[in-house]
């Protein structure tokens, strides 16, 4: 028998009241009415329990929007889980953030999109930003930790000193800055969101910096974007080998991105077991190991620190998920990203106006999709 999975990612729903441009959610999203019951999110979570699991995250979408979110916490705290909730924080009260900690709330973690409130309300699409200020000093009431998570790119990145200022101000445990991750919408907008070399290099000076001045009193962690590295990282820990995501329609996914691939079938805790998932699935079995690997991975060094890169990024960027992520400078297929970069590169920086037409007229084409995240039926 293979080694526990070590946390379950609960992507309780897919319905939210923000519009982020850099969102990597599927383009398709699940319907409010498909979604698992409380009844069989408890299930998910003794299941989870058994397997030696330890944390759930709960997340989205906006979890929030799940009017039975503290049962949910309550169950997955009742058997054995760390819990966690990853929230824009719309729809918190400080009534309710109260009944969640008493539920078994153990750590939330809340998303910035910027220090500015105007900026950060235009990368939401909604004006939230006062709230997530309101709300953040009111978790330090409570005795949960407390995690701020910053998402960066090319509209916000030269600022990024303000920024990490403004988070500290904030008194979190932990400070996460993440680059935008190129799934979802946000592949679709990349070109607005994509930061230059420059950019990313002066960054990665400003954090460590920061982590100098925070060391002893926050903890700073951050994801660099795949494009400006020299190898891939490993994603989600390798395919199948750390977590195990459940959508919210109940399919377990090795990753939240996993369904993009042709011809994979996921299978779904109505139907199966967690335990058989992780143990027999063939969904969990595809890319285990080194057999599917092809070269440079098959005879590369690496190949146990980083399993080939992401399938999913290699699927979306060569159109072959078993090839070598693009990302790697040693893949076939990096000349993708070399041209990826070269473009972001050579354009000057994109106003704001610019880019809000694109964004807009992004949402226009899907408003439908729009409408029903934010007011479902």
């Amino acid at each position: 028998m293979r080694s526990n999975p070590l946390a379950l990612i609960a992507e309780i729903t897919h319905r939210c009241p923000l519009h982020c441009v850099y969102c990597s959610n599927p383009m398709q999203l699940a319907d409010v009415h498909s979604e698992l019951s409380t009844g069989e999110w408890d299930h998910v979570f003794a299941q989870a329990g058994k397997l030696g699991m330890l944390h759930a995250h709960f997340t989205g979408g906006e979890p929030l929007a799940r009017a039975d979110l503290t049962e949910l916490i309550s169950a997955a705290r009742g058997s054995g889980l760390y819990t966690n909730l990853i929230t824009s924080g719309v729809g918190l009260s400080e009534q309710r953030l109260r009944a969640l900690v008493d539920a078994g709330l153990d750590h939330i973690q809340i998303s910035f999109q910027d220090s500015r409130e105007d900026t950060a309300n235009w990368i939401a699409g909604s004006k939230a930003h006062a709230h997530k200020l309101e709300l953040s000093r009111a978790i330090r009431r409570h005795n949960i930790a407390f995690t701020v998570n910053l998402v960066v790119h090319r509209q916000n990145l030269d600022h990024l000193e303000e920024m990490i200022a403004f988070l500290e101000q904030l008194s979190p445990d932990r400070m996460e800055i993440a680059h935008t991750q190129y799934y979802g919408w946000a592949l679709a907008n990349r070109g607005a969101l994509m930061p230059t070399a420059a950019q990313v290099e002066k960054a990665v000076n400003v954090v460590a910096e920061a982590e100098k001045r925070l060391a002893g009193r926050i903890r700073i962690d951050s994801v660099v974007p795949d494009y400006y590295a020299k190898f891939p990282k490993a994603c989600m820990g390798g395919w199948g080998r750390r977590l195990m995501l459940i959508n919210p329609t109940g399919k377990v996914l090795p990753c939240h991105a996993a369904e993009v691939l042709p011809g994979m079938n996921f299978e779904n805790v109505r139907e199966r077991s967690l335990e058989w998932i992780w143990e027999e699935s063939p969904s969990f079995q595809r890319f285990r190991g080194e057999e599917w690997m092809p070269e440079p991975c098959r005879s590369c060094e690496r190949r146990s620190e980083d399993f080939g890169g992401c399938r999913c990024q290699a699927f979306l960027l060569a159109g072959d998920a078993t090839a070598t992520d693009p990302a790697c400078s040693l893949a076939p297929a990096h000349p993708i990203i070399e041209s990826a970069i070269r473009e972001a590169s050579s354009q000057s920086a994109i106003s704001r106006h610019e880019s809000t037409n694109s964004f807009i007229q992004l949402q226009k084409t899907n408003q439908d999709l729009w409408t029903y995240r934010t007011n479902p039926k």
